[in-house]
């Protein structure tokens, strides 16, 4: 169910979003994984903890880290992305990674994903990367959907992953940027 579209400006992440952009980002674990995730891992997440590492990360972003936030027509963040170079193990590679998109739960299906999602497309075609990937796990079908509408598809890799205990195996999907 797709709401309606609502205009959302897109500007760089400053120091002072890291507090909502980790509501955002712990609130939509807590929503997209739910049964995909053991639920005690996700009913312990907190934000503030998670607004700390936040913090602690903005502050040592390596070079070409880009994080984005989009806000609505009153100035509140809605929304995040977070983009770089794809890392091969410790190896940076020429191509971009997409690492992290979280928009609030009650802003899902109105644009706002699409919109940062565009810009960081838009961003990684400007700095010259041939192609941008991102890891999503094989089971958020919801997810890998809003991917594909943004012409991303799998690639063939997987990737084991862990949360106490259980196996939640990621996918990586590719999209070619035309630069």
């Amino acid at each position: 169910m797709s709401g309606p579209q609502t205009p959302v400006r897109v500007r760089e992440m400053v120091l002072a979003d890291c507090d909502r952009v980790a509501l955002i980002r712990v609130r939509g674990w807590q929503s997209a994984y739910r049964g995909l995730m053991p639920q005690p891992y996700l009913d312990a997440m907190d934000p503030a903890a998670d607004a700390e590492r936040r913090r602690a990360l903005f502050a040592r972003a390596p070079e070409g880290v880009v994080n984005l936030v989009a806000e609505d027509e009153d100035g509140a963040v809605v929304g995040w992305a977070c983009h770089g170079p794809y890392r091969d193990g410790e190896v940076r590679t020429a191509d971009a990674e997409l690492y992290a998109l979280y928009v609030d739960a009650g802003r899902l299906g109105t644009g706002v994903g699409r919109t940062l999602t565009q810009e960081s497309v838009r961003r990684c075609e400007s700095a010259g990367h041939p192609r941008m990937l991102l890891w999503v796990l094989e089971g958020n079908a919801r997810a890998r959907r809003f991917y594909e509408r943004a012409g991303f598809r799998p690639d063939g890799a997987e990737e084991p992953f862990e949360v106490d205990g259980v196996a939640v195996p990621e996918v990586r999907y590719a999209r070619p940027l035309t630069g």
